[in-house]
């Protein structure tokens, strides 16, 4: 019976602390992809932001579970990323529109099985 009620009072400071460290989420929905962008704090009251991409995956059997992967960007960097990304998307839309891909020729549909 105590084990229990020590139990649930963790969960519940647990479950306070997220909420207290979530300030602001963001999902994005792209192909087979999400990704979510969430505004945490510290305990000092420092915001920061997790990226993180997840994408759903099945094992030989049928099951699935979902692969994520995280990233995260500190205040005092986000000036210098924020830079870098337009940067490199300006970059990734330039060459697309100088080579055009043709329909069902995404890097997703390739396979590096067979790569001869």
């Amino acid at each position: 019976m105590q084990y229990n009620k020590i139990k649930n009072t963790m969960e519940n400071s647990k479950d306070q602390e997220n909420y207290r460290n979530e300030i602001y989420s963001k999902s994005v929905r792209a192909g087979k992809r999400t990704y979510f962008f969430d505004v945490k704090a510290t305990r000092s009251g420092d915001h920061y932001l997790t990226i993180t991409e997840s994408k759903k995956k099945f094992d030989q059997e049928g099951n699935f579970h979902f692969e994520k992967h995280k990233i995260f960007l500190y205040k005092e960097d986000f000036d210098k990323f924020k830079d870098g990304l337009i940067e490199v998307v300006d970059k990734v839309v330039s060459l697309n529109e100088s080579n055009p891909q043709k329909e069902g020729d995404s890097l997703e549909s390739k396979s590096f099985k067979n790569l001869d």
